[in-house]
Order: structure tokens, then C-alpha cells, then sequence
């Protein structure tokens, strides 16, 4: 299946792009698909935190399975002053 992936702020910084299409078997979740992407792009493995994901557009956990979605978006932290 195939994925439309999306980095926002320092993680499109680090990832080197704002978007992607990854093919994933339904079977992966979330921290599967986040272990692949940091292979692909060794930027990301830095990253200090983890960042918050949403899986068609809804906010979701890590241990999320993929079945049916068809845009994963990941967001760093933000910090407000």
C-alpha cells in the first residue's frame, strides 16, 4: 500500500523534503514506518523528540497500524513562550 508522507518545520529541515510516497504493507504501524523513514533519512534519526503524528489528518498514536490510511504526517513539538 502505498502512503503519501509528510514533514513539517525542523523535520522537513532534517528529512530534506516536505513530502514523499512511501509503499508500506498494511501490517506496519506507525513506529514501523518512523524506523524506515529514519533509514531512508538518516537526518531524522536525530531528532531529539518524538514527533507527534497524524494519520489522516486525525492526531495518532505510535502503535497506530496503517490499514486503510493513506497520508501520515509528522510534526515536531512546538513551544510557546
Amino acid at each position: 500500500m502505498t502512503l503519501r508522507v509528510l514533514y513539517f518545520a525542523s523535520l522537513k529541515d532534517r528529512a530534506g523534503l516536505s513530502e514523499e510516497t512511501v509503499d508500506v504493507s498494511p501490517s506496519t504501524d506507525v513506529t514501523g514506518l518512523w524506523s524506515r523513514l529514519t533509514e531512508r533519512h538518516p537526518g531524522l534519526a536525530g531528532t531529539p523528540v518524538r514527533p507527534m503524528v497524524a494519520c489522516d489528518m486525525v492526531y495518532s498514536a505510535w502503535d497506530r497500524p496503517l490499514d486503510g490510511v493513506t497520508e501520515v504526517a509528522f510534526l515536531p513539538p512546538v513551544s510557546g513562550g
